[in-house]
């Protein structure tokens, strides 16, 4: 096996910290929006700054065209022999258009060891982190081909990320993927994702009318899309316990093993600390093993906005001509997002055959590993880089480059997120801190110098397991 002296990874961590910091600071300061054309040049300046970064790392970058926006992918070549492994991260971020954030979101900010602003967390720190560790890698000579993939439109549901999986040229199947864009259930306890929930995306549309008309005059007799769409809502969901009422939509749930909700239950999850993290006034139950399996491994059904009629200060008596519902429905393993869309389309058609029902978007569920030598090594990685050992637990969002990677090169997928739950997911005042990036670093080599001595095989000779699981030699 091939070994360093740890303190010189420690040294390297502690000299490394300003070039951290300061390459955050960059990558913060582009708004690199996804789902906002206005910023389409700011998205292309965030594949050039990276590509930037990459070589200066001593990797070989190249950016991958799609009809959308780029990927950028940086390689370290170590030999033909060699095991290799891909590092995903994505480097689009969402909007910052919230009032509650007491910074311009898109201007860098340090305070003591916390890093402020748009993306800092999700994803740019985590991905940075990753690239300090793979350039150490390379310098202290771990025998191991190295590949980080750098993703511009995971924000929008990856909608182009199938046509640089398709660019065999440029990149070809690593022997495993590991993803760093998941969160931590608590600072105290590491915990290591192994499952994702998929999405579907719908919009519910109803016309009666042309225009706004007067209800004293017509209310009575004129239908209310509105009202029409709040019913379609009801019929589809129980607000209050959250059950789902479309026929057939639980059929295909498998719910978790004793010992996942054991391993649930070790995550270091608290209560009232999820309710503070997420500024919730109340949940739909107290009791924590029912909240994990709701957030991680059942389905769902959300309302997200009801729009149409009316939108101003005050009440205006009018009978609105059009109303548009717009929902999700979060997927657990082994539901299709097509099953469920033709479900849904039939049940809304049936009660209210004049509701136009669209599908907006949908990304499978992914169910990977959590025995077997690999995940071992990221448990033994993590207690390394951290201090704790890792429970495995599953992630209740969706990340639609998974699947795809997953269906397209057949090897395992495993995640090691750094994020936490105060860091501000998707919410104002984000941030990312030095303590997981440092750690991070140390739990990266730790990883890597344990891939390079696994046994690995060629891409032709890969595992058909839709899992990625592989028999250790």
């Amino acid at each position: 096996m091939k070994t360093f002296d740890p303190s010189l990874l420690q040294a390297y961590i502690q000299d490394q910290r300003s070039t951290f910091e300061d390459m955050l600071g960059q990558m913060v300061e582009v708004p690199s929006v996804s789902s906002d054309p206005a910023h389409r040049s700011d998205m292309l300046n965030m594949a050039n700054l990276a590509s930037q970064y990459l070589e200066s790392f001593g990797a070989k970058p190249f950016i991958v065209p799609t009809k959308g926006y780029p990927t950028v992918v940086g390689e370290w070549f170590a030999g033909r022999r060699c095991p290799s492994v891909t590092i995903y991260n994505h480097l689009d971020v969402q909007p910052a258009n919230e009032p509650e954030w007491r910074q311009a979101p898109f201007t860098f900010s340090k305070n003591g060891d916390q890093y402020c602003g748009r993306g800092a967390t999700d994803d740019k720190g985590p991905a940075l982190t990753a690239l300090l560790a793979a350039r150490f890698a390379r310098e202290a000579g771990i025998p191991l081909n190295i590949r980080v993939l750098w993703e511009l439109e995971e924000e929008i549901g990856s909608p182009h990320f199938s046509e640089v999986l398709q660019n065999r040229k440029m990149i070809k199947p690593s022997d495993s993927v590991l993803v760093s864009d998941t969160i931590w259930v608590s600072r105290n306890r590491p915990a290591l994702s192994c499952g994702l929930r998929g999405l579907l995306a719908a919009q519910l549309i109803l016309r009666t009318g042309e225009t706004d008309i007067h209800s004293g005059l017509t209310g009575g007799g004129a239908r209310n899309p509105l009202a029409e769409l709040c019913e379609a809502a009801y019929s589809c969901l129980d607000a209050k316990s959250g059950r789902v009422k479309i026929p057939g939509f639980y059929d295909d749930v498998v719910p978790p093993t004793r010992a996942e909700m054991k391993d649930f239950l070790a995550s270091g999850f608290q209560l009232r600390l999820f309710k503070e993290a997420y500024q919730l006034r109340s949940l739909r139950t107290s009791d924590p093993q029912d909240l994990l399996k709701r957030i991680w491994a059942s389905p769902t059904f959300e309302v997200h906005g009801l729009t149409g009629g009316h939108m101003g200060p005050g009440v205006k008596t009018i009978v609105p001509p059009w109303g548009e519902l717009k929902v999700s429905m979060r997927l657990v393993p082994n539901q299709q997002p097509a099953k469920i869309f033709r479900l849904l389309k039939k049940h809304i058609q049936h009660r209210n055959p004049d509701i136009e029902v669209l599908n907006d978007c949908e990304l499978e569920p992914f169910k990977g590993i959590s025995e077997g030598p690999y995940a071992e090594a990221l448990q033994d990685a993590v207690a390394h880089g951290f201090g704790r050992r890792p429970v495995f637990v599953r992630e209740g969002g969706s990340i639609g480059a998974i699947a795809l990677l997953q269906r397209a090169w057949k090897v395992p997928i495993l995640f090691m997120g750094l994020s936490l739950p105060e860091h501000g997911y998707h919410a104002p005042n984000e941030f990312f801190d030095w303590g997981q990036a440092s750690g991070g670093i140390r739990a990266f080599v730790h990883y890597f110098q344990t891939l390079a001595n696994l046994p690995h095989s060629h891409p032709k000779n890969r595992t058909k397991n839709p899992e990625g699981a592989r028999t250790q030699k």
